[in-house]
């Protein structure tokens, strides 16, 4: 069984949503067929585009979310649809003890991925974290625990 985990960018273009997707296939591609098992935050962007493909494999999906508030707090109207729909399929859900979303939030989230995973898939642009919990901050301490890190970032690929 592989256990991959995801962190990336939230705001991806449109052009770069099928170029990033792709992507993401390619990184997941030898892991399908079973035992896959996909760790996610949900949040828009990369971690739901990997959440869609690690379903579309065969594989299973858990989702760490980084408080009790985050649907409400941090789903826009627009994306809850698609959340609620990724929310409902996962074989587990695990909540950060965080009442309220923010950064400490996040940063614990993304440990609590790290903790359960073989490898991660970064949809990163290598550029610098806006603060704690972002995708560099992420991948830098999966490095650092000598996490294997996939970073995806496909030519054409941008942030909105």
């Amino acid at each position: 069984m592989a256990r991959i985990g995801i962190t990336g960018h939230s705001n991806l273009t449109a052009a770069a949503v099928p170029l990033v997707r792709q992507g993401i296939a390619a990184a997941l591609a030898p892991y399908a067929g079973g035992g896959l098992v996909g760790v996610s935050c949900l949040a828009r962007g990369a971690d739901q585009l990997f959440a869609e493909v690690v379903l579309e494999i065969g594989g299973t999906l858990e989702v760490v979310l980084p408080s009790a508030d985050y649907r409400e707090a941090k789903v826009a109207p627009e994306d809850l649809e698609r959340f609620d729909g990724l929310l409902v399929r996962s074989a587990l859900v695990r909540y950060m003890p965080h009442r309220t979303a923010g950064r400490q939030a996040y940063a614990d989230a993304n440990s609590a991925v790290l903790d359960g995973v073989d490898r991660l898939v970064a949809v990163w642009d290598g550029g610098p974290s806006g603060g704690r919990g972002g995708t560099a901050d992420a991948v830098g301490a999966a490095r650092g625990r000598g996490v294997p890190v996939d970073v995806v970032w496909p030519d054409g690929a941008a942030r909105g």
